[in-house]
C-alpha cells in the first residue's frame, strides 16, 4: 500500500512540477508550426482552490476539530481546466505530518470518490449521507464514511493536504471503502492531478473524538 500511494504521489507531484512551465513557454505555435518540431505547448493548469482559505494558509476553526467533532464543516472547493476525457474525480484529504499508531501511513481525514466528471467542485459542508450526485465517501481514520478536518495538537502547524485527480474512469467502488482500496482503483486511471494545502494546530484544549 505504501508503495502504491508513494507511486500515485511522486506521479503527481512530477504533473505538478511540468504544469511550473512559465505562462510565456505555453503560448501557442507561431504560424508555420513550432520550430524545430517537438510536443505541443501544454494546455492550463489543472488547478484545486477553495474560498475558505488561501492554498499555504491556515484553515478556519470552523472547519477543523477546533469546532468540536459534531460541528465540523467541509469547506467548498473548486476546480479549472480540468482534462475534457475526466469521467469522475477522486478527493483525498490527509496529514502527512503525522502517523495513526506508529504506522507508515498517515492520518487520512476525507475520501470522496466518483465525483461526477462534469463536476467542477464541492459545496460546504457535504454531509455522511450526501446523495451519489456528489461522490461516494470512504472511510477516514475513525472509520467513518465522512468528512474529519484537521485536528494535529499544539505545537507546529502540520500541512493538511487536499489532494484531487482526475480519472478516466469511474470507479468500481462502493460507498464507504477504504482510502487503500480506492487509491488500488485508481491505479492506470489517473490522467493529472492537483494539491492544496491549508495548515493547522490547536490552540486550545483537545476535543474529544465521538463515540464510535
Amino acid at each position: 500500500m505504501r508503495m502504491k500511494m508513494a507511486g500515485l504521489l511522486l506521479a503527481l507531484a512530477m504533473l505538478v512540477a511540468a504544469s511550473a512551465i512559465p505562462a510565456a513557454a505555453q503560448g501557442g505555435p507561431p504560424p508555420g508550426g513550432r520550430p524545430g518540431g517537438g510536443p505541443p505547448p501544454m494546455g492550463p493548469q489543472f488547478r484545486l482552490s477553495s474560498p475558505a482559505f488561501a492554498d499555504g494558509s491556515s484553515v478556519p476553526d470552523k472547519y477543523t476539530c477546533a469546532a468540536g467533532f459534531n460541528n465540523m464543516t467541509s469547506p467548498a472547493l473548486q476546480w479549472v481546466n480540468a482534462p475534457k476525457a475526466a469521467q469522475s474525480f477522486v478527493l483525498i484529504v490527509h496529514d502527512p505530518d503525522a502517523h495513526a499508531s506508529r504506522g507508515l501511513e498517515d492520518i487520512t481525514h476525507w475520501v470522496v470518490y466518483n465525483i461526477p466528471g462534469d463536476a467542477t467542485g464541492l459545496p460546504e459542508g457535504v454531509k455522511p449521507d450526501a446523495p451519489a450526485s456528489v461522490g461516494l465517501q470512504g472511510k477516514n481514520i475513525m472509520g467513518a464514511p465522512s468528512y474529519m478536518g484537521p485536528c494535529a495538537p499544539a505545537g507546529p502547524d502540520h500541512h493538511y493536504t487536499w489532494e484531487l485527480y482526475a480519472l478516466d474512469t469511474k470507479l468500481d467502488v462502493p460507498a464507504g471503502a477504504s482510502r487503500a482500496e480506492v487509491v488500488k482503483a485508481m491505479e492506470g486511471h489517473v490522467l493529472t492531478g492537483t494539491v492544496y494545502i491549508g495548515l493547522f494546530h490547536r490552540t486550545g484544549p483537545p476535543q474529544a473524538p465521538p463515540a464510535r
